[in-house]
């Protein structure tokens, strides 16, 4: 071989490849497209030593790829020739061999012959080290649409494939090649940290590193392995936990051993996904189509930032959860990026004929809405959970249980969390991290349904006939969806804050620490808080805080450009976070938008322009408005403070909505404390200054504002109304309870009292939010209530209440006006004990009631309305 030219390395010699592997290389040329991870992978190596590559899978298809990768890299080329004891060879090697040329077999042995030579050239020459670089080779991983539907057929995926599967999948998906390379190892280093080992151990070793490092590699690129359904199954029903809950089924219930295992079976079945990586690139395939016909485009923010903290954890994505189709874009969105699309936790209403086990393959395992009096089922399912835990597999659930009707975040029901939080405190190998994700829509397809639940029809029950007939909303477009990943939470501090020695918890997986239920709830208002912190501002929302804060939801083109720019102006000048996205189109755009998306309707006049919203459009837009509602919560309490006092003292605004914030921050997940939002306060009014909108007198220390009919005046009534259903909302239910006095009213007797008011209210006014008489909010208005330890129960059973809230009824002089507390107070049915709540002065003697009602406010507002004008 002296005609072989040496190379650097005088261990390596550089040879030239056979005349039939340069043809075959040229052949496929053209077939093939590489993409290479890293861009420039020559910055891994490790000076000084030979280069051997080590490759999951023997092919020459792969060699020939390598080949070229390395080529293009300028890196060695894997065909040149290694000097070992007694032979040369070439400078790659694969885990796995195939005998035969066309249907061949995988041959065991592996690679236990090459390693063991690299290592006995180490151990003759103590001056020499050998440098294995790992190379992950992917074919097809995934698809574009454009590819065609059969090349997803032979995408990249967890079998082993013969030579002539891999060959179609090169001439269908070659040009979607993605070469892999890892960071070197190198074996002088191994050999001096595995002193005392032959060297048949130390091969067996190395290639197990190497066997865990290809199925960690091919895991975070194409997804885990979970193609077996029955194995997941077959290791929930063999757990402990599950035995024994078998066993002790079968004694209560008189069943033999044999019934009692079916029965958990039957649920394991009923429960497991069954994970297909075809099904999951064909439904992506489908989907590319699907989303073009039905969006105009999908954003995805922050989530290159997720990336860098996802390797290495078990991520569990927690969304928010407003459409059937949360879940099917979230998945879509993290294949096309690269990552593995998670296993969705979704509510066993789904598992209709064709559809169930559609979503079965695609990651869906499936849970009853209620385990209760079910101790098998229960145990099954935690144990599921605790397999898909512990086998690394990425999760999905919406923690709000079911879809927001009102566009707001539900309070969370923390059942799933703490079945992760036990799985891992049974098995802590992984970390555990939560993603939030904030999904934003511009329309909904359930959006005629959500009304008319809230109105009081029946949830109408998931079908496949009822499936097929909602198909004609597939008509329709639908504008732009976000998604905006959250800052991630992981739960180890989440633990050490709630106990510094949780770790003992692991020890017993039956123990349930008294600390634990704090925790989770901790978590779960959280994930809320993050969630909202990553919202998204799009034309729709902002149109919904301006219109649906007017009268007749109606505005002068001009007002509503100056509006749509003071909300843009405020949301940017005071950001909420830094994950908050905001549309980039200016007011002018917004506007014509909104008319493109059919939600405005422009009104032509000589004076002026007018846009509104009316009817069911107007209910509708609602929800958009209740999306980001959270954002304008410190703005909205200023602007009301103002709607009934020319003037008012800022102490006296900053000391009020410390009163007001728990109540607002429990139902929006507001993101700061106290003293947090005291800050956020006093900024808005620095911002409200700056605008003139606000002036300051007496050294600052009091705030006022111009006439009703004022410009700066007009812009705060817009954004305080925003919130002022809230406040009124409070109102009624600390009025009802007052009212009707202590000892005379259970917490469900209150909370129904609240609805039929609220109810009866929004007829009254004709009011275009359903959730305004949402139980839900006024549940969890007491509750908050209750936390504050200002209502309790007695022995009866009967709410109690402190003077605190008495004082809650006088301060609400300063925010609601008088025709809306004497409306309410007429409404509220009050008992034996009723009481005049209205005839106590405020108690705040710098705040100065104008004694304009609503209505003198109205009509003063809308003459100004048609007067025209270019904005302050």
């Amino acid at each position: 071989m002296s005609d072989i030219p040496m190379s650097a390395d005088p261990h390596v010699h550089v040879a030239r490849s056979p005349w039939w592997f340069t043809l075959l290389g040229r052949m496929l040329e053209p077939w093939v497209k590489i993409k290479r991870e890293p861009a420039e992978p020559a910055s891994l190596l490790l000076g000084g030593a030979s280069v051997c590559y080590a490759i999951e899978r023997d092919g020459t298809s792969d060699a020939l790829i390598l080949e070229r990768a390395c080529r293009e890299a300028g890196l060695p080329s894997p065909m040149q020739l290694l000097d070992l004891p007694g032979r040369r060879r070439r400078s790659v090697f694969s885990l796995s061999r195939r005998e035969g040329w066309l249907f061949g077999r995988t041959d065991k042995r592996g690679p236990k012959e090459p390693i063991g030579q690299l290592i006995r050239a180490l151990e003759a020459d103590p001056s020499r080290d050998i440098q294995v670089v790992p190379v992950s080779i992917y074919v097809g991983r995934a698809p574009h649409r454009e590819t065609g539907w059969f090349s997803v057929l032979f995408a990249e995926n967890w079998l082993v494939v013969g030579r002539f599967r891999r060959m179609l999948a090169l001439l269908l998906n070659g040009r979607d090649t993605v070469v892999h390379f890892s960071a070197p190892v190198s074996l002088r280093n191994v050999l001096a940290e595995s002193q005392g080992l032959t060297a048949e151990r130390l091969t067996r070793k190395i290639a197990r590193v190497l066997r865990t490092h290809f199925r960690r590699i091919r895991a975070a690129v194409i997804g885990p392995d979970l193609s077996h359904k029955r194995t997941v199954v077959d290791a929930v029903l063999n757990a402990q936990p599950v035995r024994d809950a078998i066993a002790a089924t079968a004694s209560k219930e008189n069943l033999t051993q044999a019934k009692a295992e079916r029965r958990a079976r039957d649920f394991a079945l009923e429960i497991a996904a069954d994970y297909s990586h075809p099904v999951v690139r064909s439904t992506s395939f489908l989907l590319s189509n699907f989303w073009n016909k039905l969006y105009d485009g999908i954003a995805m923010h922050h989530f290159e930032k997720v990336r860098a903290v996802a390797p290495g954890h078990e991520v569990v994505y927690v969304p928010s959860h407003r459409s059937h189709t949360d879940y099917l874009l979230l998945s879509y969105q993290l294949h096309h990026s690269g990552v593995v699309p998670p296993h969705i936790a979704a509510g066993v209403n789904l598992n209709l004929p064709l559809i169930g086990p559609l979503l079965r393959r695609g990651g869906a395992f499936f849970l009853r809405r209620s385990f209760k009096g079910n101790a098998l089922y229960s145990v099954v399912f935690n144990e599921y959970l605790a397999q898909l835990v512990d086998r690394g597999v990425p999760l999905e659930y919406f923690i709000e249980g079911g879809r927001s009707r009102t566009g707001r975040l539900l309070t969370p029901r923390a059942g799933m969390l703490a079945m992760t939080v036990r799985a891992f405190l049974r098995a802590p190998r992984r970390p555990v991290l939560f993603q939030p994700v904030y999904i934003g829509y511009e329309k909904l397809m359930e959006g005629k349904s959500y009304i008319g639940e809230l109105s009081g029809k029946p949830k109408e029950k998931e079908s496949l006939l009822g499936l097929i007939r909602g198909l004609k909303v597939l008509r329709q477009r639908y504008g732009h969806v976000t998604l905006n990943f959250g800052e991630p939470i992981l739960l180890e501090p989440v633990l050490a804050a709630a106990s510094a020695d949780w770790r003992e918890s692991t020890a017993d997986p039956d123990a349930k620490p008294e600390w634990l239920n704090r925790a989770v709830d901790g978590l779960a208002e959280q994930i809320q808080i993050n969630i909202n912190r990553a919202a998204d501002v799009n034309p729709i929302n902002l149109l919904a805080l301006a219109l649906l804060a007017t009268p007749k939801h109606a505005m002068a083109e001009n007002d509503l450009l100056v509006q749509l720019e003071l909300t843009k102006t405020l949301f940017q000048e005071l950001p909420y976070s830094d994950r908050v996205t905001i549309t980039p189109m200016n007011p002018q755009g917004i506007v014509a938008y909104g008319e493109q998306m059919g939600w405005i309707r422009r009104v032509r006049h000589p004076l002026g322009d007018v846009l509104v919203t009316e009817g069911e459009q107007a209910v509708l837009l609602s929800y958009f408005r209740n999306n980001v509602l959270h954002l304008n919560a410190a703005a909205a309490w200023v602007a009301a403070c103002f709607l009934n006092n020319r003037r008012m003292s800022r102490s006296s605004v900053v000391r009020l909505g410390r009163i007001i914030y728990p109540f607002i921050q429990g139902e929006l997940f507001l993101p700061w404390d106290e003293d947090g939002f005291a800050t956020q306060l006093q900024d808005t009014i620095d911002f409200f200054l700056r605008r003139g909108m606000l002036e300051s007198q007496g050294e600052g220390r009091l705030l006022e504002r111009g006439p009703g009919q004022d410009d700066g005046a007009y812009q705060l009534r817009v954004i305080a109304r925003s919130m002022l259903q809230a406040f009124e909302r409070y109102y009624i239910a600390v009025a009802a309870l007052v009212k009707n006095g202590p000892h005379t009213m259970s917490a469900g007797e209150l909370e129904t009292a609240c609805t039929l008011t609220a109810q009866r209210l929004s007829m009254l006014n004709e009011l275009s939010a359903p959730e305004f008489f949402d139980k839900a909010l006024f549940r969890g208005f007491i509750q908050k209530l209750r936390e504050k330890k200002v209502v309790w129960t007695d022995e009866n059973g009967k709410l109690d209440f402190a003077e605190a809230l008495e004082d809650m009824v006088r301060d609400a002089r300063v925010i609601l006006a008088r025709e809306v507390r004497h409306s309410i107070l007429k409404i509220t049915p009050g008992g034996e004990n009723e009481r005049d709540l209205d005839a106590r002065p405020p108690d705040d003697p710098q705040a100065t009631d104008t004694g304009d009602s609503l209505h003198e406010r109205h009509v003063a507002n809308e003459k100004h309305r048609h007067q025209p004008h270019e904005g302050p």
